[in-house]
C-alpha cells in the first residue's frame, strides 16, 4: 500500500488514535488489576500526547509493514494481585482493542457497501481500509513472543513458571531478533515480519471486512 500525501493525511489521525487507544488500555487493565501507576502517571487518558512515541508513530508511515509503537505504560508488578494472571490480561489488553477498532471499521465497511456508499466516496472507503488494517497489523506485530512486544509476556505466562530461566535467556537476545525482522525489508526486500503475519492480517482483513488484500 503506496503513502501517498492523501494517504498519510488520512492515515494520520487513524494511526494516532490507534495508538492511543492501544496504551489507553493497557493502562486501564493495570488500574483495574490494582496498579494505579498508570493513572498516576497521566496515562488513563485518550489524550494522544500521553502516549505517543515520535519515532515509533514515524515507523509506521515509513516500514513497508506498518508497525510502530507508543511510549510503554508503566506497571508496578507488586501492585498487581496475581503477577501473572494481571499482567497477562494488561498485556493483551492493548493488541486486543485494535482487534476491537479493526472489527468496528470493518463492521462500518460492510453497512456502507450495503448502503450503496462504497465507491461514492473514495475517501471513506480509504480511511476504513486504513482503519482496518493498521490496526490488524498492530495487534499482530504486538501480539509476537519477542520481548519486549505484549506477546513475550503473553506468552512467558502461558508456559509453565519453570520456563522462566529459559524465557529469561531468550529476551536478552530478542531485542536483537526484533531488529532484524524489522530491518529485513530494507535489507533484503524481504518483509520477514510480513511474511510470518501477513496471512493473518489477510484473514482478519477479510473476516470483518470482506475485502482481499
Amino acid at each position: 500500500m503506496g503513502m501517498d500525501i492523501r494517504t498519510i493525511a488520512l492515515a494520520a489521525p487513524v494511526i494516532i488514535f490507534s495508538l492511543t487507544v492501544h496504551e489507553f488500555f493497557h493502562a486501564w487493565m493495570a488500574d483495574r488489576r490494582g496498579d494505579p501507576t498508570a493513572r498516576h502517571a497521566g496515562r488513563l487518558t485518550l489524550n494522544p500526547l500521553a502516549h505517543l512515541d515520535f519515532f515509533g508513530t514515524l515507523m509506521l508511515f515509513l516500514s513497508n509493514f506498518r508497525f510502530g509503537w507508543a511510549k510503554p505504560v508503566p506497571v508496578n508488578p507488586y501492585n498487581l494481585r496475581n503477577y501473572r494472571r494481571d499482567d497477562l490480561l494488561i498485556s493483551a489488553a492493548g493488541p486486543v482493542s485494535n482487534l476491537g477498532l479493526a472489527f468496528i471499521a470493518g463492521m462500518l465497511f460492510r453497512l456502507f457497501a450495503g448502503l450503496g456508499m462504497i465507491g461514492q466516496y473514495e475517501w471513506l472507503d480509504l480511511v476504513l481500509f486504513l482503519a482496518i488494517m493498521i490496526n490488524a497489523s498492530l495487534a499482530f506485530f504486538n501480539l509476537l513472543p519477542v520481548y519486549p512486544l505484549d506477546g513475550s509476556h503473553i506468552f512467558r505466562h502461558l508456559l509453565p513458571e519453570s520456563y522462566g530461566p529459559m524465557m529469561d535467556q531468550i529476551e536478552r537476545v530478542s531485542p536483537m531478533l526484533l531488529i532484524v525482522l524489522i530491518l529485513s525489508g530494507y535489507v533484503f526486500h524481504v518483509s520477514l515480519i510480513w511474511i510470518i503475519l501477513g496471512p493473518f492480517i489477510r484473514a482478519i482483513v477479510y473476516l470483518f471486512s470482506g475485502l482481499q488484500i
